[in-house]
Parts: C-alpha cells; sequence; structure tokens
C-alpha cells in the first residue's frame, strides 16, 4: 500500500468476525469483555439482540455479522464494548466477535463515495486488505425527535354531568 498526504497512521483493533476480519479504530472502544447474559425484551429494532449490563450501563448487543458476511454469528467469544458517536450524544455498543481482537497500528486509507455507509476507511495488514468500520452507520442509533401534538388541558367533567335527572 503506497502512502499518500490523505493516509492516517492510528492504531485500530483487528476483529473476527467468522473468516473475516474487520478493523475499528482504537480510540472508540472501551474495553473487551468475555459474554456475559443477553436480557432479552421486546422491541422492534432487528439488529438489537438484547442488552447486556456492564459497569452500571445498559449495553445494547449488535451481532453486525449479518450485515458484513451475510449471516448471523452461532459462536461468541468476546464482546467488543465500542463508543457510537453522533452528533447530540455517544453511546456504548456491544460488538459480539468470534476470535481473538488484536491492537494495531497502521495507515488508514478514507473511504472513497463509491463505498458502502459502514466503511469509514481501509487498511493493510499481513497481507489483507481490512475494512475500517464506521459504528454511527453500521449500527441503529438514536431515535430522531419523533413530533408530537400539544393537546389543550380540558376543564374536568362536572360531577353533576352524569347525574341522570327524573
Amino acid at each position: 500500500m503506497t502512502s499518500t498526504a490523505t493516509d492516517i497512521i492510528e492504531s485500530f483493533v483487528l476483529l473476527r468476525l467468522g473468516e473475516r476480519r474487520f478493523a475499528v479504530a482504537a480510540g472508540v472502544i472501551s474495553e473487551l469483555v468475555a459474554p456475559s447474559r443477553i436480557f432479552r425484551f421486546p422491541h422492534q429494532t432487528r439488529e438489537i439482540e438484547g442488552v447486556i449490563l456492564r459497569r452500571g450501563r445498559i449495553v445494547p448487543v449488535c451481532d453486525v455479522a449479518e450485515k458484513l458476511i451475510g449471516k448471523p454469528l452461532r459462536s461468541r467469544r468476546f464482546y467488543l464494548i465500542a463508543q457510537r458517536r453522533y452528533p447530540s450524544q455517544t453511546e456504548w455498543v456491544a460488538l459480539p466477535v468470534t476470535g481473538d481482537c488484536e491492537l494495531i497500528f497502521a495507515d488508514m486509507i478514507p473511504a472513497s463515495e463509491a463505498d458502502l455507509p459502514h466503511v469509514a476507511g481501509w487498511l493493510s495488514h499481513a497481507g489483507d486488505v481490512i475494512e475500517v468500520l464506521n459504528l454511527a452507520a453500521l449500527t441503529p442509533g438514536p431515535v430522531a425527535d419523533m413530533p408530537f401534538v400539544v393537546h389543550e388541558p380540558q376543564e374536568p367533567a362536572s360531577p353533576l354531568a352524569n347525574e341522570v335527572h327524573s
């Protein structure tokens, strides 16, 4: 890979999903933890399997493997706890991974307009070209403020209004 003026030298965490490796900027990684109990509940966000409790926080578990490799993960070795940064807030997300994670330093080539939205860039490591993931684009984010209707307060009905007069 040839270095250019647009290359960015950074640290990355390599993670394995099935047989493929992906990278996430190390600056957004909070920790790597052993799998723990997932609390499942009814919800409408297909990408969220459930939540785990970590350091007093409720952390959504998002299996991004189906989007990236075409099938959900059957086994998990760790959860990579990462921060998703949005314009108005930062949230944690737990990404299941199937193998060991590795910290590397590499030159990142930024994504082009032709790349999918979840690709933040590309790097080369040990002879492989690896996608650097944009977690904000890959995982479900905060719900935009939904419009709401303001109802005018109504006068309470008079207790005498329901009386039947004979």
